[in-house]
């Protein structure tokens, strides 16, 4: 075992859940290491605004995650960007993480906090527009659209309930779906149908968004007729489905038929040393501050888990 490549804890994903979980192991001096398949901050930096973060009154993801970032090395963890994983062992006191280049890394616990990210329409102009008109939140955006014209994408409950909770805001919204009917539950269907702001083109979908520096059109396609026209909007919300990135997990964790990483109160799995948090556990709501409060509970746990350990290993 290499003892430089060797940690006390390893926290695989850099969004605000393994963040704050890597700047409280390492503020409780503990040798700590945070791998990073893609950028610091993880769906936190596409967010243009965020406005319901407690004690920040404006700050955009990117700014949060670089000052997470920035606390995180400054109490000593150590983060490395952009890796691939290859395999990971998480059964034995040791665990390992094998990367594609070669290089392993070993540790006593492992908090597992790779996020998630929304299903995409795949079309042209939606990777453009991300943050500045697209959104795949409404909690996180919904007032950036204050009176002004939206449409929504999907037709499950989450589209609908979430196509009420923007009246709060916009003034008109678009449900655009693929099929001729929903699937959600009645309610949900009947709220929305008799909500006087909301407005419903069945049978279609967007196939390109459009504007300058911000959205302000789409392209819509009647997928019966094959009739397309430009529609304006001044904002698009994409409600098609959550995809946890716990694919490199399948076999090594408990998860439930999504995906999503099972865990205790305490953040704990079923394997003895492994924790997870934030997006990629099974959870119902999904923010900055829940994955904060994740990543905080699961290093609390994993420090405890270390300390009995090491109790356990003066005495034998």
């Amino acid at each position: 075992m290499n003892n430089n490549n060797h940690y006390d804890a390893i926290v695989i994903g850099g969004g605000p859940a393994g963040l704050t979980a890597g700047i409280y192991l390492s503020r409780g001096r503990l040798k700590t290491l945070i791998l990073n398949e893609g950028t610091v901050g993880g769906q936190m930096v596409l967010t243009h605004e965020i406005a319901n973060y407690p004690g920040v009154e404006n700050i955009s993801g990117y700014q949060l995650a670089n000052i997470m970032k920035k606390q995180a090395k400054t109490f000593g963890c150590d983060i490395k960007s952009n890796i691939n994983i290859d395999t990971i062992e998480l059964n034995g006191a040791v665990k390992s993480i094998f990367l594609e280049d070669g290089t392993v890394y070993t540790s006593d616990s492992i908090i597992l906090a790779p996020g998630g990210r929304s299903r995409t329409l795949g079309v042209k102009g939606e990777d453009d527009f991300k943050g500045k008109g697209i959104s795949y939140c409404a909690t996180c955006d919904g007032d950036f659209f204050t009176d002004k014209n939206i449409v929504i994408v999907g037709g499950g409950n989450s589209a609908l309930e979430e196509a009420v909770s923007l009246t709060k805001y916009a003034r008109n919204i678009t449900i655009i779906h693929q099929f001729d009917h929903f699937q959600a539950f009645e309610h949900a269907v009947e709220e929305a149908r008799n909500h006087p702001k909301i407005h419903f083109v069945m049978e279609s979908a967007i196939t390109a968004f459009h504007g300058d520096e911000n959205l302000k059109s789409v392209d819509i396609v009647n997928l019966k007729t094959d009739h397309s026209q430009n529609f304006k909007t001044d904002g698009a919300f994409i409600f098609i489905g959550y995809l946890p990135n716990t694919e490199f997990l399948k076999g090594s964790i408990e998860m439930n038929p999504w995906g999503e990483i099972i865990v205790n109160a305490d953040m704990s799995t079923n394997i003895q040393g492994v924790y997870a948090a934030g997006d990629s556990i099974v959870k119902k709501f999904r923010q900055v501050t829940t994955a904060v409060g994740d990543g905080t509970v699961a290093a609390l746990a994993a420090s405890n888990y270390l300390q009995e350990l090491r109790l356990k290993t003066k005495t034998q």
